[in-house]
């Protein structure tokens, strides 16, 4: 209700502007940049081909946040970036078999790699960019396992925004998340394994938001906004679980991606640290 009551008061405004006025705005876009992964790239399963996931939607939580900010802004424009499978490293240096610069490539660069695209763009657009978002990190684990994957982290995210806020300048807000957890699911399983898990997603988060703090970057609290730590039992199934089972498809379909509700509720953290 408060979003169209919003957007219904921007409407209105805009009305009454004078046609010089609307002609104005309409030569001054502005822009907000997202950069991440499968999140950032709205990635949903395709029910219609069972174990097949739809890699782009228009639900991330990226496209959800740039919808309520344009409501604002009506000149705002999203250029949107992430890229399904992503890592620190290859946000970074490349690597994924479908991105870069080629026309046949999924998620296509014309620098090469996602942060060489987005930088470019930084460059091109100084002044005009009002947002940046980033979510990265959680495939480095997947794939490399806690250590190396904490290592690799270390390693590339520390530049990735010092890369970003070179071009971008210091006005610009960027804005950097840390994670759900899909595999809290396992207590439906093994009741045993809760505690474990809570504690493993809250550590990585832990590290995760120390590097984007040593950088002076927000964190938009995803963790929280899934109440990950809140293993109260409700109808004799913890909290916790009971959100991911509501939030991302992991009860249903065994995929670890959020609805569109779930898309909503990462886009309502990150607009919380604006």
């Amino acid at each position: 209700m408060k979003l169209r009551a919003l957007v219904f008061v921007c409407a209105l405004a805009l009305t009454m502007l004078t046609p010089s006025v609307i002609a104005g705005a309409a030569e001054a876009p502005r822009f907000y940049v997202s950069l991440g992964d499968s999140l950032a790239a709205g990635t949903q399963p395709d029910l219609s081909s069972p174990g097949q996931d739809r890699l782009f939607t228009d639900q991330s939580y990226t496209d959800q946040l740039f919808r309520h900010l344009r409501g604002r802004t009506p000149t705002l424009q999203h250029l949107k970036l992430g890229c399904p499978g992503e890592t620190t490293a290859t946000l970074r240096n490349g690597g994924l078999p479908y991105e870069g610069a080629g026309s046949d490539k999924l998620c296509r660069y014309t620098q090469g790699t996602q942060l060489a695209e987005a930088v470019a763009f930084l460059q091109a657009h100084q002044g005009a960019v009002v947002l940046v978002t980033i979510d990265i990190g959680a495939n480095d684990v997947l794939n490399l396992g806690p250590a190396a994957g904490g290592a690799a982290i270390a390693a590339n995210l520390p530049a990735i925004l010092l890369g970003l806020r070179a071009v971008a300048g210091p006005a610009v807000p960027i804005v950097g998340m840390n994670y759900y957890d899909p595999r809290l699911v396992t207590w439906l399983a093994n009741p045993a394994t809760l505690p474990g898990e809570v504690a493993a997603a809250v550590a990585f988060n832990n590290f995760l938001e120390s590097v984007y703090a040593a950088l002076g970057v927000p964190v938009a609290d995803v963790e929280q906004a899934y109440l990950t730590t809140n293993t109260t039992l409700v109808g004799g199934v913890p909290v916790d679980v009971r959100v991911i089972c509501t939030l991302t498809w992991m009860c249903k379909v065994q995929n670890i991606h959020p609805n569109a509700f779930g898309y909503l509720v990462i886009a309502i953290a990150f607009e919380a640290k604006l």
